[in-house]
């Protein structure tokens, strides 16, 4: 017994394809979260730590070996590390929105299997009823009960199956739709903390540098104060 035929035909065919498809895009999601999976907060404090010591290039290599989005989007913010606060947050937007259809790949894939196969169910059960009543008007009494039976059997059967392939694709969308929100949030969270780290690493460097120059100078008031002036030397040797 072809079952796939007998029961559901080209219907049931297409809503099979749709169920593989939706396998697919599953997989490949699941295995892109899981190897984009980073540790924000440990990379950006790897970056802290080198930018600290002006240590640009480590702290490159770092999050270039480092994988997943966050990274990439921590690396394009270091590579213009020389720039001002605002052109680091258009770079790190620009860099953030660029990894943005990747993260998002296939997701309304897996949204379409998730409505088209109970649709498809329902157009195959319409179908197969239309067929059956047009049998059962033609037929007998006793052939006609036979006939609608399983003609009904046949009709309900696409739209199990639609339900059946459209309950769990949307559970895992909803499921891989969280993990994109997370992500993108990690995404915006590890832009703003690489631009406020370069930032704050050079209004550390001023603040420093100017403590130095006040401390200088200081030096250099006290060093003149205590060196005797021309005139008291004079006075001195005259009344000796």
């Amino acid at each position: 017994m072809n079952f796939p035929n007998e029961a559901g035909g080209v219907i049931l065919w297409l809503q099979v394809v749709l169920g593989f498809v939706g396998f697919l895009v599953m997989v490949e999601r699941m295995v892109f979260f899981q190897h984009a999976r980073t540790k924000v907060a440990d990379l950006l404090l790897g970056i802290t730590n080198h930018v600290r010591k002006k240590a640009y290039a480590e702290a490159l290599h770092e999050a270039s070996r480092a994988r997943g989005p966050e990274a990439r989007v921590v690396h394009s913010i270091l590579m213009r590390h020389h720039l001002d606060r605002t052109n680091l947050r258009e770079i790190a937007q620009e860099a953030g929105q660029l990894e943005v259809p990747r993260i998002e790949r296939y997701m309304r894939v897996l949204l379409g299997v998730a409505m088209l196969a109970p649709m498809l169910g329902m157009f195959g059960t319409v179908l197969g009823l239309i067929e059956v009543f047009m049998k059962v008007g033609a037929a007998d009494s006793a052939v006609a009960q036979a006939a609608l039976a399983g003609g009904m059997f046949q009709s309900l059967v696409s739209t199990a199956v639609g339900l059946a392939l459209a309950i769990p694709s949307y559970l895992v969308y909803l499921y891989l739709y969280g993990k994109v929100q997370r992500m993108l949030h990690r995404l915006e969270r590890a832009g703003i903390e690489t631009v406020n780290i370069v930032c704050d690493s050079r209004e550390h460097d001023r603040i420093v540098s100017f403590r130095d120059s006040l401390e200088q100078q200081a030096k250099n008031l006290e060093t003149k104060s205590k060196k005797p002036s021309l005139g008291s030397m004079v006075t001195e040797q005259k009344d000796s």
